[in-house]
């Protein structure tokens, strides 16, 4: 292991050794600029302006609507003696367990409650609220404290120029009963994302959402197509995995699919057996997928092909081969492929292929090298005099790539923080933060970083959505004669930090 690798005694050292890290005012005031919507960072107790509406766990369904009625509410927390959430009843409630079924209204409430609410502390922030209401569906949280009810909050608290809801849409993915109904749900994700735009929400917080929901609908497609399928493959446990910026959770409005399959092999049966047994599903899922959006990946990297649908020791001989020979080929692949998580499926033999992961890189101090010199060669497009070094031929011509320029160097170099120190997170920005707590980098150097991550990652958003509504395909470049002044210096600023990230790496592994 090279003295001043990330991973070694030397680890921490901040990239203010090779230069002070100062991106100016400028840079700050652009992030709150595209970004400026602070309502997702607030603890939930700030969010808490009424006295949620209750009824007792012993009260009669009368009751609970007489409730909601009187304060025109669409719901009702059930509570018990100690005023904690035991449950809650809804309009659908009302609809599916009492007027359907014809039940008494002398009933007791807690026969037609939904049990055991989903609840956070009131520390918790509002964009937690807003990642459970996504996952689950719900369009309200409880918020409790010391096993006590505190308040609600709700979906219309959190995002106030919200026309096409984000809990609608994951019901609607949730319970789509055939492929055909998911297909045109993109055109509503791209509403959602304007939406949240237009309110200003912070571009990491989008990022996850998109991303969430992109999870619903694949896990919806594997469900649907397992049920369309010709053979039934209940008896094989697998997992479907997504790799590059799904795996990162950072997607944006223009993705391809980038994703694969690790299988268990019974005993008695052969990889190849179970391979083939799963390839047509994957391929139909690949195909589905697209017909949702989420272009065919160019490079076939998807689960339809053999060689990303293997088993957990067919992984590991294909990451051994990469790691120990290390060619362009092989270092062009782990910066797609180490970037995993699990979509669908047990996600234990997932973060069991990456403890392994991480004990193989931590030992192997020449590929890390080799990843770093990689990453290297993209350099911040930013000349002598400071001016934009543009490229791009045709209608790209003198233009800037703001994926490739912008957020590759900050995922590459995250990515071999992540494998000189056995970290375990995915995202981009919760690597580095992991660096951090662990003592190998400067927390004012990844706070200077972050800020700028996060303004590259809204400019390309921003470019992409004003691209939907143009009606042309969402792209990752943009033309620097087409920013105000404003934006250009700040762009720059961007780039420079981008320099000091890149330099801490070439200093860390010596090139």
């Amino acid at each position: 292991m090279s003295r001043n690798d990330s991973g070694s005694e030397g680890g921490k050292e901040s990239a203010s050794d090779a230069g002070e890290l100062e991106l100016g005012d400028e840079l700050e005031a652009g992030v709150r600029r595209w970004g400026s919507d602070t309502s997702l960072d607030v603890p939930l107790s700030e969010r808490l302006d009424r006295i949620p509406v209750t009824c007792r766990v012993d009260d009669k369904i009368r009751t609970a609507l007489e409730a909601m009625d009187r304060e025109r509410i669409g719901s009702v927390v059930v509570v018990d003696d100690d005023f904690a959430p035991v449950g809650v009843f809804t309009h659908n409630d009302l609809l599916r367990r009492v007027a359907l079924p014809e039940r008494d209204l002398d009933e007791s409430i807690a026969n037609v409650m939904t049990p055991d609410p989903i609840a956070l502390e009131p520390s918790a922030f509002a964009f937690e609220a807003a990642m459970l209401m996504a996952a689950h569906g719900i369009h309200h949280v409880c918020v409790v404290e010391d096993g006590e009810l505190r308040g609600v909050v709700s979906e219309r608290d959190l995002f106030s120029l919200q026309r096409a809801g984000l809990v609608n849409l994951t019901r609607t993915i949730l319970h789509a009963g055939s492929l055909e109904a998911l297909f045109p749900l993109q055109a509503d994700v791209r509403t959602l994302v304007g939406q949240m735009i237009a309110q200003g929400v912070k571009v990491g917080h989008i990022l996850q959402i998109i991303t969430l929901i992109n999870d619903h609908i694949v896990e919806q497609v594997i469900k649907l197509c397992l049920q369309d399928a010709a053979e039934d493959l209940s008896d094989i446990r697998f997992t479907w995995i997504a790799f590059g910026s799904e795996g990162r959770r950072e997607q944006t409005l223009r993705t391809d699919q980038d994703n694969g399959i690790l299988f268990e092999v019974p005993e008695g049966e052969s990889p190849d057996a179970i391979r083939e047994r799963l390839l047509p599903v994957a391929r139909h899922v690949n195909e589905a997928l697209a017909e949702c959006g989420y272009d065919l990946c160019p490079g076939d990297i998807m689960a339809g092909n053999p060689e990303c649908c293997l088993s957990f020791a067919e992984w590991q001989q294909r990451f051994s081969r990469w790691i120990d020979q290390g060619t362009p080929e092989h270092l062009l692949k782990a910066a797609i492929f180490f970037d995993f998580r699990a979509i669908s499926g047990p996600s234990e033999p997932v973060e069991r292929l990456r403890e392994w992961l991480l004990q193989r890189t931590a030992s192997n101090s020449r590929f890390r090298r080799q990843m770093a010199a990689n990453a290297l060669q993209n350099r911040p497009p930013l000349g002598w005099l400071r001016d934009f070094v543009t490229y791009g031929r045709g209608r790209d011509r003198g233009t800037l790539d703001l994926k490739l320029n912008g957020v590759t160097p900050f995922t590459d170099a995250a990515r071999i923080f992540m494998l000189a120190n056995g970290l375990t997170a995915t995202n981009t920005l919760d690597r580095l933060d992991q660096a951090v707590r662990a003592g190998r980098l400067d927390s004012a150097d990844v706070s200077a970083w972050r800020i700028a991550y996060e303004y590259i990652q809204s400019m390309r958003v921003r470019k992409q959505h004003e691209q939907i509504m143009a009606g042309s395909e969402p792209g990752n470049r943009v033309s620097p004669d087409e920013l105000n002044e404003l934006d250009r210096r700040i762009l720059k600023e961007v780039f420079r930090a981008t320099r000091k990230l890149q330099a801490k790496l070439a200093s860390d592994y010596q090139l």
